[in-house]
């Protein structure tokens, strides 16, 4: 198959399709992109999709989104790439707002907890199958097992920052691949793009990274001239900032991190409100990570000085939005153009690899936490919530045994809910 170049207009109106219709996670996703513009529409063939797809995951963000970008970069350049990665998170993030809205509006109803509790079992079964799939694909040595059980207890027994773990990981891989490749049975590709000079390669890559840095931190920059650096919105900014740096291995590796940073250290919100805010973002179109819309949106709205609190909470929603997803056009527009290096690069693709293996154990961690807060009152051990596990393991019957979908299985999870509201 040979690459179509569709016109602007083209491009837009079919990305704000994908943009609408990207339920189902990453994968879903990426299917989803894959079918759209390989298959039905041939703008790109299947071997630059794939290569494309694998300098993704050796990137910090969302995927899903950054392939999106991509595609929209290889087509129509900058501005393609823009058109195409803003329509893939639009959408969602215009619903998860609303979303978030409601579900501060409505707390409190006689139907909301029950209704919450549902979901919150479901998104339980949803983290437990992440690890499973997750496993199935990244632990193909024993090596890479040992790195996933290292990176849980790390997380759960010694409370090592994720920053840390994922570094460690890394480093651990890249000295495997150079001594032992088999350890991760990890290769370098022979890149079929065309070599681009270097010294205009490095031209273009210092104007971009200067730009796209500037754009990043423009709205730090304001805050703090004007509300200071103790202000709410500056930890929201900083904090996901870091995390938009650290989100290696997809947004349930991340999650853990975010959950525990946000409920714990900066107290924004609850265990519970957290596991709701992952429940809405599954129901939503784009990436999962749109849920630190929902802890951006919670956390100025609890503290909206000098501003009233519903305006705070949006400035604290499209704060969290713009640092979470902005670097992601960083990461594509410096790196896209290196790609028939970087895939050549035998260390890089070992260190991805045992990455993907340690965020295998990231998640498990993610899975325990989860458990803890969602099926024990006050994450006590004495105070199991029969409700809240008689769902979950409908909600994993469902998942498991019947194949059925995310959306399915929350909405059948939710029902549930209500229904044992009444007992």
């Amino acid at each position: 198959m040979t690459d179509s170049k569709p016109e602007f207009d083209e491009l837009v109106r079919t990305f704000a399709r994908i943009g609408c219709l990207s339920f189902g996670g990453p994968a879903g996703q990426i299917a989803l992109m894959h079918r759209e513009i390989v298959e039905e529409r041939g703008w790109v063939d299947e071997g630059a999709y794939l290569r494309a797809l694998n300098l993704c995951h050796l990137l910090p963000g969302p995927e899903a989104q950054q392939l999106a970008t991509w595609i929209g970069w290889k087509l129509h350049g900058v501005r393609g790439g823009l058109a195409a990665g803003v329509l893939f998170v639009v959408p969602g993030a215009l619903v998860m707002l609303l979303l978030s809205m409601f579900y501060v509006a409505l707390s409190g109803a006689s139907w909301f907890d029950p209704l919450f509790l549902g979901i919150k079992a479901a998104v339980l079964a949803i983290v437990v199958q992440a690890v499973a799939r997750i496993a199935r694909r990244a632990l193909g040595t024993q090596f890479k097992v040992g790195l996933a059980a290292a990176s849980f207890v790390a997380l759960a027994a010694l409370g090592a920052p994720f920053p840390l773990v994922i570094l460690a990981a890394g480093v651990i891989g890249a000295v495997a691949g150079a001594v032992r490749p088999g350890l991760l049975d990890a290769h370098a590709y022979e890149s079929t793009e065309p070599m681009v000079p270097r010294g205009e390669l490095l031209r273009e890559t210092a104007v971009t990274m200067v730009t796209w840095i500037g754009l990043w931190a423009l709205p730090m920059v304001m805050i703090a001239l004007t509300l200071g650096t103790d202000h709410v919105l500056w930890q929201i900014g900083a904090f996901f900032s870091k995390l938009a740096v650290a989100t290696f291995g997809g947004a349930y590796a991340v999650l853990s991190w975010m959950a525990q940073a946000a409920v714990e250290q900066y107290v924004w919100l609850t265990p519970g409100e957290m596991a709701d805010g992952l429940g809405l973002a599954e129901t939503t179109p784009g990436p999962l990570i749109l849920v630190t819309q929902h802890v951006g949106f919670l956390a100025a709205l609890r503290a909206p000085d000098p501003f009233n609190p519903l305006f705070a909470a949006l400035l604290g929603a499209t704060l969290t939005t713009w640092v979470t997803f902005l670097p992601c056009f960083l990461w594509i527009f410096t790196f896209a153009p290196w790609m028939a290096t970087i895939e050549r690069v035998a260390t890089l693709q070992a260190a991805l690899s045992a990455i993907t293996a340690a965020v295998v154990g990231v998640i498990a961690n993610l899975a325990v936490w989860f458990t803890l807060y969602v099926l024990f009152e006050k994450a006590d051990l004495l105070l199991f919530n029969w409700r809240a596990g008689l769902i979950a393991v409908l909600a994993a019957l469902l998942l498991f045994r019947f194949k059925r979908s995310v959306f399915e299985v929350l909405a059948v999870s939710a029902a549930a809910g209500l229904l044992f509201g009444q007992v």
